[in-house]
């Protein structure tokens, strides 16, 4: 067993600031290893990148670690879990046309009750905005009604650019189900329900 992975057997629960340093820069040491690892598990080198520079961004974030005896798995766990994690929400993200739908608001030359059920969404759709909370409504509009970049966001609010792209996700999510829920009440009836998510 070489050094540097006796050292990582002899962690205890917390970590502290060497503890992160030296699990980070084991990852930067072994990083051509585990990318080839994880391109051979994910089959995108990309994917594989990704996913470890996740794992290094977790790693500076992390408070509580288990005893770490092989540090390489540890880190190919983490990558690859990142990369699921990725996977599934890709996989509910909204489509373009489910997007569209949505935001359809009115056609071109409406009729009156085409008019009326198009308000009736849109009081809909304010009443969802006011229920996320308020950083999630915010980042919402400045993408998708101002179309702000997403970079520009993630540095105003201190987060990533994927924390940017969650939050629009979930507010997406959210509406779709909210207004879905009001539009099986006739979209009239405000709720009292506020979001969690």
């Amino acid at each position: 067993m070489n050094t540097s992975v006796r050292a990582f057997a002899s962690w205890g629960q917390n970590v502290s600031d060497a503890h992160r340093t030296a699990l980070q820069q084991f990852l930067v040491i072994n990083y051509a290893n585990l990318s080839r690892r994880l391109t051979r598990r994910l089959g995108s080198p990309d994917a594989a990148d990704e996913a470890l520079q996740e794992t290094y961004l977790r790693l500076e974030t992390a408070s509580v670690l288990s005893s770490v005896r092989n540090p390489i798995s540890y880190l190919f766990r983490i990558a690859v879990n990142i990369a699921a994690d990725k996977r599934r929400s890709e996989a509910r993200r909204l489509s373009t046309d489910e997007v569209d739908a949505l935001l359809d608001i009115a056609d071109e030359n409406p009729d009156p009750e085409r008019v009326t059920e198009a308000r009736s969404e849109l009081r809909a759709l304010e009443r969802v905005l006011e229920e996320m909370p308020e950083r999630r409504r915010t980042i919402f509009k400045a993408v998708l009604i101002e179309n702000k970049p997403r970079s520009e966001l993630a540095a105003r609010f201190g987060v990533s650019v994927r924390t940017i792209d969650v939050e629009v996700q979930r507010a997406l999510e959210y509406g779709a189900r909210r207004l879905e829920e009001n539009f099986g009440n006739n979209c009239e009836t405000p709720s009292s329900e506020s979001s969690t998510d």
